[in-house]
């Protein structure tokens, strides 16, 4: 039996997330141009990404900041976008709740989907790692993916600032959302928040301050939890039936 350290598994984790860099990265650089295009300069584009971590809610906090939003509603709505983040800490805690409190710190900062999608299937397929080597390989996975989303970032916002104002690169927001969309939907249930989210924003659209982004997205949030609900359900009397059967 090979014998498992922490730091091996923080090698893993690293080789693991080589190929999330595809992802990252472009979507780092498309952020720092549109971070110059919205007027922002390398150092403040650096400092949000720094700040924030996390794509979805980066890309609409800026959106928002673009069409003069209050503070306030681009707080929430940023915050809106990213509760999956407490989810994904919810499920990673069994695993990793009894490490050192900064470790948990810096891995409550460093969590995106793509480390959380990883470790909750290293964790579940190896039950018998320690704490240490969770955190390990946790690690590992952001390790790559955190320094390429921010130099992206900086290289982004640097040719951003290179691109004539009259080329207009305000198209490119709503690619970008569509792009991070696409693959998320994958059970029903994320077909359906989706659709609901869609729906209710078109009328919402009338509401002040761009509220309607986030009624939008907490309708598609309910629907799409209701729907999970009733699918566990739906299946848990199937297999109730299937067992009682004679």
């Amino acid at each position: 039996m090979a014998i498992t350290t922490p730091k091996s598994l923080f090698l893993k984790g690293l080789v693991d997330s080589l190929p999330f860099l595809l992802v990252a990265s472009p979507f780092g650089l498309l952020f720092g141009v549109l971070s110059a295009e919205a007027g922002l300069n390398v150092l403040e584009a650096l400092a949000f990404s720094l700040a924030v971590f996390a794509g979805a809610a980066q890309f609409t906090a800026l959106q928002l900041l673009q069409e003069n939003t209050p503070l306030l509603i681009v707080l929430a709505s940023a915050l809106a976008v990213n509760l999956r983040m407490g989810m994904y800490s919810a499920s990673l805690t069994p695993y990793l709740g009894a490490a050192p409190m900064w470790q948990r710190a810096i891995a409550a900062y460093l969590t995106v989907d793509q480390s959380y999608a990883l470790s909750i299937v290293k964790f579940e397929d190896e039950p018998e790692l320690t704490v240490p080597q969770r955190m390990g390989y946790f690690f590992g996975t952001t390790s790559v993916i955190a320094p390429s989303w921010m130099a992206a970032t900086v290289i982004g916002a640097w040719v951003g600032a290179q691109i004539p104002a009259s080329w207009g690169l305000d198209f490119v927001l709503p690619l970008a959302f569509l792009a991070m969309i696409g693959p998320m939907l994958r059970t029903p249930a994320h077909m359906v928040a989706c659709l609901v989210a869609i729906v209710v924003s078109l009328p919402a659209t009338l509401m002040p301050h761009n509220l309607g982004l986030i009624v939008a997205g907490l309708a598609g949030m309910m629907a799409g939890a209701q729907t999970e609900l009733w699918l566990e359900q739906a299946s848990a009397r199937s297999k109730a039936k299937q067992e009682t059967a004679p």
